[in-house]
């Protein structure tokens, strides 16, 4: 069983990853998805969202963007990071699970977003 992450506002795919909405949490098993919830974002600390997400048995991280800072952290706990997603979080996790969705590898760096994307 895989469980994939997606940093959502409600059941889009969000740019910012520290300041999403909510989390679409979807367990899969033979690429199908066969469970999903929604979780609130529970508070956006440096460093806490990757360890939360880890805690909750996390395998993938799905988002629009984010920062290098998060990115290390789910690195560092063998947490998949794919960014550059966007459109219905069930769609792109569809889309991961045939293996065709890939990372655009956008982290943000902007500096008008420095604060959003929890660096």
């Amino acid at each position: 069983m895989i469980k994939i992450a997606v940093a959502s506002e409600n059941e889009m795919v969000t740019e910012h990853f520290g300041h999403c909405v909510n989390f679409n949490i979807f367990e899969a098993e033979n690429n199908q998805i066969i469970k999903s919830e929604s979780i609130p974002n529970p508070g956006h600390k440096p460093g806490f969202l990757p360890n939360f997400l880890n805690d909750m048995g996390v395998n993938v991280i799905i988002s629009g963007g984010m920062g290098s800072g998060a990115i290390e952290i789910f690195s560092d706990k063998n947490i998949e990071v794919i960014v550059g997603a966007s459109g219905s979080a069930k769609t792109v996790v569809e889309t991961y699970l045939q293996g065709t969705l890939k990372s655009t590898g956008s982290v943000c760096h902007e500096h008008q977003h420095h604060d959003e994307c929890g660096e």
